[in-house]
């Protein structure tokens, strides 16, 4: 008998596929009608195809009803376009004018857009409320914040009412203590005292709104926050939370500041700058904080050295908890520390390298999770790709110096801006690609620039790295940045290391795709992707993963 005669012979054994009966989603009843096969295998239940088929249906119809009855009772969907008014969207026109300290945050996880964000616009409302007239706060009763959009649809796994109360009541990202955050957790009904002018009064979580989770918004992370009298609106803006803890809100213009030195809006235009005057990206870099800022060099360093000592203090405590269970419904178990331990019993140092580079962003992204500080580069949900590479950079037999991490971050904020510039940092916006994708790509320009590399080496190894996230969606698991989002961190930081090995050892001049057409390729993904699979928890694993 030939191999075909037997592969013929074994697929006439194979049952025929059940028909799908007419108006029913194809994939869904052929799903249901495999997973009742599959357990009355497991539980020795017996169904005759007829049987099984009709049941298929009546689960697919039952879900398919349940899904249309959903979108006809929001009568709406995400929007996928953003208003032409956004400083996000206008900067876009002109060179990059984002400066170190308004990139790299320090603030509590588990979401730069939907913690970090938050606590900044209600702690800026608070702030202008406390300069209105004497006579308007004469009048005052409370404060109300709304969330709509994507703030709403998944802000309750994210801590977007703890952050949003803990910002009107006078906290700051960098300076909140996270206990202050997890006791809003364990005692929900506890109210806070404001004080506003000569009146005071009392606020709690209950005065934060998840109000429409679809609709046409200036921005997917859109809010509102209101002063009150009783019923009557007193003082409200609009305020919009647009990725990696950036804020705006409705009638925004940026601050004044400086020129560039070396302007530039791609990388094509800041690898020419660095080609043309024999410098690094980091000395270009470092030339444009200087100018754009105003602050000397010595206070960039300052800053950056700062921003290292936070990556490293995350990972090292996320590597102290052994096998704490994370806040939420999911139940997951940490195991950076797990991952950390074993590695060091690996046969192979390649072995060992590789888990403990994945294991530091794991210990990282899991003190993301708990709502602990971290830093945005670009995000909180991928706030474990960098610490990884820094501290597998300092703290290994590398012993990278301080000078050279300083140089490290620099490139990796030219990545950071640009993509922030050209394309978005918002899962919101963009799915997972835009921020998992983005920091990986900072990794790799990070490591290559320690390396002393070329700038179009530089460049290949953050778009490679880039690149292989693109089209990745967000779709954490019952809202919280947990699964898959964990896990993305540690592939984000391997990813980096791989991309700079390939673009430290091709030739240089034969890398066939430049960092401006995948950043493109990133906005226009963002662009195209179902609203569904950016941040919404309605699609992908959130929808798929059972909870038990």
């Amino acid at each position: 008998m030939t191999c075909s005669d037997q592969e013929d012979e074994l697929l006439s054994t194979l049952p025929e596929l059940p028909s799908v009966p007419s108006g029913l989603n194809r994939r869904g009843f052929l799903m249901r009608h495999a997973a009742i096969g599959a357990a009355a295998v497991m539980t020795g239940t017996t169904w005759t195809p007829e049987a099984r088929a009709q049941q298929a249906a009546t689960e697919a119809a039952a879900q398919q009803a349940k899904n249309e009855a959903m979108k006809d009772a929001s009568g709406l969907k995400m929007s996928n376009t953003l208003s032409p008014d956004l400083d996000a969207v206008r900067k876009s026109k002109g060179p990059v004018m984002t400066v170190a300290d308004e990139f790299y945050k320090v603030g509590p996880g588990p979401s730069s857009s939907h913690t970090i964000g938050p606590m900044r616009i209600t702690y800026d409302f608070y702030q202008r409320c406390t300069k209105l007239p004497a006579d308007q706060l004469a009048q005052a009763t409370g404060l109300k914040v709304h969330l709509f959009g994507s703030l709403s649809a998944t802000g309750k796994g994210h801590g977007t009412e703890r952050a949003s109360l803990a910002g009107l009541v006078g906290k700051e990202p960098a300076t909140v203590d996270p206990r202050f955050l997890d006791e809003m957790i364990a005692k929900p009904d506890r109210t806070y005292p404001v004080r506003l002018g000569g009146k005071s009064f009392n606020l709690s979580l209950a005065d934060v709104v998840y109000d429409a989770p679809k609709g046409e918004f200036p921005h997917p992370n859109t809010m509102t926050c209101k002063l009150m009298a009783g019923d009557k609106v007193l003082y409200e803006q609009e305020y919009y939370s647009v990725g990696g803890g950036f804020i705006e809100w409705k009638g925004y213009e940026p601050p004044k500041k400086g020129q560039p030195k070396y302007p530039y809006a791609t990388m094509k235009e800041l690898r020419q700058h660095a080609e043309r005057n024999n410098l690094s990206i980091a000395d270009v870099m470092m030339a444009n904080e200087v100018a754009v800022s105003g602050k000397s060099e010595e206070q960039i360093n300052a800053f950056l050295d700062k921003i290292a000592g936070a990556m490293l203090a995350t990972v090292k405590t996320g590597l102290s908890y052994k096998d704490d269970v994370l806040p939420g419904p999911i139940k997951l178990h940490s195991k950076a520390a797990t991952v950390w331990e074993r590695a060091q019993d690996n046969k192979y140092e390649s072995d060992r390298a590789i888990a403990m580079v994945a294991a530091c962003a794991l210990a990282a992204s899991e003190e993301n999770a708990r709502g602990h500080l971290v830093i945005t580069a670009p995000t909180g949900g991928s706030a474990g790709v960098m610490p990884a590479i820094v501290y597998a950079l300092t703290e290994s037999q590398r012993r990278v110096t301080p000078e050279k991490i300083r140089e490290g971050l620099l490139a990796g904020l030219a990545v950071g801006y640009l993509c922030k510039h050209n394309a978005t940092l918002a899962a919101a916006e963009g799915g997972c690609q835009a921020e998992i994708g983005v920091a990986s790509g900072m990794a790799a320009a990070m490591i290559a620039q320690v390396m002393d590399s070329s700038p179009q080496v530089i460049e290949n190894a953050a778009e490679s790295a880039l690149e292989h996230h693109l089209g990745m969606t967000c779709d954490p698991v019952a809202g919280y940045v947990q699964v898959p989002c964990i896990e993305r961190c540690a592939f984000g930081a391997v990813k980096a290391w791989t991309a700079f090995m390939v673009a430290t050892n091709e030739i240089a001049s034969r890398h066939r795709v430049d960092l401006d057409t995948t950043i493109k390729t990133l906005a226009d993904t963002a662009r195209d992707m179902n609203p569904k699979y950016k941040e919404t928890s309605e699609a992908g694993l959130a929808q798929n993963l059972t909870l038990c």
